[in-house]
């Protein structure tokens, strides 16, 4: 389909979401009720709220975790826990947080606005968005079965041989997080795909990469990265366990083997992992910090080519996790050089934020305290990053607490105060109703000074010599007053959290209405109800500016959009496809219906996943049979879509 042939479309009118046709889209888009629409459903809302609600349910799972470790190491020589004990808290702990938690959370954020923000019915690949999240919520729970196995994965997040190899550890603790691992990369590489793909073709007409929101940058380009860099931890899972289980030779040095080898193929992916956790956070930063300075963002193109930058350099980066295994000094300068350089496009990011906040209106909501206080944690968790980078401070405080402090500040700091700002602008959207902005400031100030009080120690108690992964500690180091400080503000910080968790859930049953755009935002996802319909949009948008519902107050847009005319696209599941550059219209889509495959899928995947680690290969077999039947009958073109195809090309 050309423009000019677009353009000869016939328009149709629509003045509110209560028109007869609207109840017909709503009736051909909606999920059916009950059991069979729970598991079948690919309603990309549900399947990003649901990304929510399981990344904070695991939140706080490692948010107790943590405070089972503070208590540990609040005081001298404290024996509440034993040594392995203590070292699958941590190690739990660190992998629910950064895998289950951080990242997966941001996906539930993507997979909701995504459609609604680039004005779309659904994501490129309804299906595989649904499966996306079974497999991470199932991935999930198979790596936190391994508490009823009394075998916690018990070696750290980062998991270094030789300690992981069999004769160290014999049990099935590694197992458990080597084979979760792999079938989480299922779940994180589907799920990258999908959004690289809806951001290329689902985007709505004239919406140009230049009029791209800025929020669909950051997960867009943290995808690219994940196609490039789940395969080499997966590969590193799936070696350790080939040498755990059939005593091959990967990473033993005395059999020929390179235990270094596991540490670059870990950090090859475990470095651009921190910005896959952090890009999409200032995305929703970037994107929502003008709703509340009433103002575009300040230097929209260079915070674009930013974000796409550290993205790219991240992948020149991941030795400076490695400067003290005496790999040569050549290597020691390119990376140091390339960690340091990477502060740049960062920076960029940082100087917009503070000029949009300087030149606007700032309102003092809460959305925009949590915002204020990301850009402050930012800057301090990026320049206590940047010292790593040099070579002789690297040696000093690697394996030290000033570590731990540097990777909460970037986790916690950038990750969870934009995600609780973010939350509060987005759940209006969501729900219809507005988190209580009282009791949110209150939660607000109690978590920014909890965080503060737990993780600014840490800094000094590294830099006096505490080492990371120390399970107790003797009196009289200096160590006793800053942890005892820590352990305070974990505490501190738990009871904001708990408070802001409350207001939430009150707010979904008792908040006040929020129409439809309670923020006087700018984007397409504020044109549509407070929860949006089951379609999405009546009509498909036409764009002419990045900020269609501001284009009469910024003087500089001489086009307007058009978003109450368009096509309808009512002749079952349909959505339109445009050219990946300029948005022109090139197709009508036949969207597949909801489907219980993906979870038969999963649900299989599961099974094949637990006859690895027990050794039942003929229970392997069986569900690798299984999986290869379920993709089957999942793909196969079905007969009324295909005539439904036949009839509606346009």
């Amino acid at each position: 389909m050309t423009a000019a042939e677009y353009d000869r479309v016939p328009r149709v009118m629509t003045a509110d979401y209560d028109s007869p046709a609207a109840a017909s889209l709503e009736a051909i888009w909606a999920t059916k009720p009950g059991l069979y629409g729970l598991i079948s459903t690919v309603d990309h809302k549900e399947i990003g709220i649901r990304y929510l609600a399981t990344a904070f349910v695991f939140l706080i799972v490692g948010g107790l975790e943590a405070l089972a470790i503070r208590l540990q190491l609040a005081r001298p020589n404290q024996a509440l826990v034993t040594p392995e004990q203590y070292n699958e808290l941590f190690s739990a702990h660190a992998i629910t947080m950064i895998f289950l938690y951080a990242q997966p959370v941001l996906s539930g954020f993507s997979n909701y606005l995504f459609p609604l923000v680039l004005g779309s019915r659904d994501m490129a690949f309804p299906r595989l968005n649904a499966f996306s999240y079974w497999v991470y919520l199932a991935a999930g729970l198979f790596m936190y079965a391994s508490l009823f196995a009394d075998a916690v994965p018990n070696n750290g997040w980062f998991n270094y041989v030789p300690y992981a190899l069999k004769e160290y550890d014999p049990g099935a603790n590694i197992d458990f997080y080597a084979l979760g691992m792999v079938f989480l990369g299922v779940s994180t590489t589907v799920g990258a795909a999908n959004f690289v793909v809806t951001f290329l073709r689902m985007r709505a007409p004239g919406m140009t990469l230049a009029r791209v929101p800025i929020l669909t940058w950051g997960t867009v380009t943290i995808s690219v990265g994940n196609l490039l860099a789940v395969p080499s931890v997966s590969l590193a899972f799936f070696l350790l366990w080939t040498d755990r289980q059939f005593g091959t030779h990967f990473f033993r040095a005395e059999s020929g083997g390179h235990p270094l080898l596991w540490q670059h193929l870990f950090w090859m992916f475990a470095h651009p992992w921190v910005y896959v956790v952090v890009l999409p956070a200032m995305g929703l930063v970037s994107d929502s910090l003008p709703f509340f300075c009433r103002r575009p963002l300040v230097g929209y193109t260079p915070v674009v080519v930013g974000t796409v930058t550290t993205m790219a350099l991240g992948f020149g980066v991941w030795l400076h996790h490695m400067f003290a295994t005496g790999i040569p000094f050549l290597a020691l300068a390119f990376f140091s050089g390339a960690s340091f350089a990477i502060a740049i496009p960062s920076a960029i990011a940082v100087f917009a934020w503070i000029a949009t906040i300087w030149s606007g209106r700032p309102v003092l909501s809460c959305a925009f305290l949590y915002y204020a206080a990301f850009i402050v944690m930012f800057v301090i968790g990026g320049v206590s990053g940047v010292m790593t980078a040099s070579v002789p401070a690297d040696l000093q405080l690697t394996d030290t607490y000033f570590i731990l402090a540097h990777i909460h500040y970037v986790l916690i700091g950038i990750n969870l105060f934009a995600v609780l700002g973010a939350l509060h602008v987005w759940f209006p959207k969501m729900t219809g109703r507005m988190i209580d902005e009282g009791l949110g400031k209150v939660a607000f100030w109690i978590i920014l000074a909890g965080f503060n009080l737990a993780f600014l120690p840490m800094h000094w108690t590294g830099l006096i010599g505490m080492p990371r992964r120390i399970y107790t500690y003797p009196s009289g180091l200096g160590w006793e007053t800053p942890n005892l400080i820590t352990s305070v503000g974990a505490f501190v910080l738990a009871l904001g959290l708990l408070i802001y968790f409350v207001n939430v859930l009150v707010s979904r049953r008792r908040g006040a209405p929020a129409g439809a755009n309670p923020w006087d935002a700018p984007s397409l996802e504020w044109s549509m109800p407070s929860p949006p319909p089951s379609y999405n949009f009546a009509v498909i948008p036409r764009i002419a500016s990045r900020h269609p519902l501001w284009e009469a107050r910024l003087p500089s847009i001489s086009r307007r959009s058009e978003l109450r005319t368009g096509m309808a696209l009512h002749n079952g599941r349909e959505a339109l496809a445009t050219t990946a550059l300029d948005a022109i219209p090139d197709a009508i889509l036949k969207m597949p219906e909801d489907s219980p495959a993906p979870f038969i899928v999963t649900f299989a995947l599961s099974v094949l996943f637990t006859g690895l680690l027990l050794q039942l290969w003929w229970l392997a077999g069986v569900a690798a049979v299984a999986v290869f039947v379920g993709a089957l009958v999942w793909l196969w073109p079905e007969r009324d879509l295909e005539q439904r195809a036949a009839g509606g090309q346009a």
